[in-house]
Formats: C-alpha cells, sequence, structure tokens
C-alpha cells in the first residue's frame, strides 16, 4: 500500500506530469545523495546561465537577467555544501540521471530555434527541481531538512518563470508555448522511462 505523502496544493502548468509516489519514497529514503546531487543541480545550473550568456554576448539585456542567475545558482551551491558538512559529509560524485543529456538532444541546432529551445527546457528542468523540492519540503521527517528546501523554493520558481519570460521577449507567444507544450511531454517521457535512482531527476 503506498503511504500518502502530502503534495503541493497547485502543480506547475507546464509540467506534463506528476512525480510518482515511488520518487517520494526512494528520494525520502536517501537524503544525503539526494541533497548532493541537488548541489550539483545548483552547479550545472549556474553553468547552464553562464553558458547562454557566453553564446549570446550581443542579446540585448540577457547578462542582466541571466547574471544573477547565475550567481544564486552558485549562492545555494554553496549552502547545501556548508549543510552537508554540518552532518559530516561532504561533496562527491554521483553517477548522474540521463535526464538532462536526454532532453539536451531535443534542442535543435539551427538558431533561433536554439536560442528558443535552449530557454525552455532550462526552465523546464527549473520546474520540475521546484516541484520536486516542494515534495521533500512538504515530507522529509528532519525539520532542518524542510527548512532547507523551503528556503530554496521561491528562487526555483522564479528562475523558470524568467526563462520562460525570456523566451516570450524573444519569440512570439504562440511559438513559445507550442514548443513549450513539445517538450514538456519529453520531458515526462524521459523521466518515465528513466531507472529509478536517488537523484533529483530520476
Amino acid at each position: 500500500m503506498l503511504v500518502d505523502f502530502k503534495r503541493p496544493s497547485s502543480h506547475i502548468k507546464y509540467l506534463s506530469s506528476f512525480t510518482s509516489y515511488k520518487w517520494i519514497k526512494t528520494a525520502l529514503s536517501n537524503p544525503i545523495d539526494i541533497l548532493i546531487d541537488h548541489a550539483h543541480c545548483e552547479r550545472k545550473a549556474a553553468g547552464v546561465a553562464i553558458q547562454l550568456m557566453f553564446r549570446y554576448p550581443s542579446e540585448p539585456n540577457l547578462a542582466e537577467v541571466l547574471s544573477p542567475i547565475a550567481r544564486e545558482e552558485l549562492e545555494h551551491f554553496e549552502k547545501i555544501l556548508y549543510f552537508l558538512k554540518d552532518l559530516g559529509h561532504s561533496l562527491k560524485a554521483l553517477k548522474p540521471p540521463p535526464y538532462g543529456a536526454e532532453l539536451s538532444k531535443n534542442i535543435r541546432k539551427e538558431e533561433p530555434n536554439r536560442m528558443l529551445d535552449s530557454f525552455l527546457i532550462a526552465g523546464l528542468i527549473e520546474a520540475r527541481s521546484h516541484e520536486r523540492l516542494s515534495l521533500l519540503a512538504l515530507n522529509s521527517k528532519e525539520d532542518s531538512f524542510k527548512v532547507l528546501y523551503e528556503s530554496l523554493l521561491d528562487s526555483e520558481a522564479r528562475h523558470f518563470g524568467i526563462y520562460w519570460k525570456l523566451a516570450q521577449t524573444k519569440f512570439s507567444k504562440n511559438q513559445t508555448f507550442e514548443r513549450l507544450d513539445e517538450l514538456s511531454k519529453i520531458e515526462s517521457e524521459i523521466l518515465a522511462e528513466t531507472c529509478l535512482m536517488p537523484r533529483v531527476h530520476s
């Protein structure tokens, strides 16, 4: 019988699926691995923002939007490192799930489609992170973990909103949301086909 885990009162509109109960159970049973993996996710998210600034250096207002994201992601990375240290743990290499690599395969190579897909996929990853951190904040048994995850939620929500707003400023609303709908379905399929691991995006 499945445990009746708590879920957020609202669902992110452009995620095509809910996280499974099996993932919640796996994540809660492996809190340190999930935390270490999320530290890696924060580091990678900072890298994505920086990479986009380098790829599009002449794009108006892009650096002004993405630089604060990169800085905040690194601040969260450091916050998790110190939290781990207080628990007697440190960052270590973990086998990554195929999620990010599989999603990235769907970024079209020609511009401007490459830019659109890059913004939308970055937003989808942040949105899924937000959903899953919300689940951890609601269901973690340790108060310190709840507080940590709750402290990250606002920025995760802001980040996926920023990426999707960037897409809408550079492309038409119809073009943006038609492609977002396509990529969202792909994102859900990748998660459904991924072997379950104690990772944020598994």
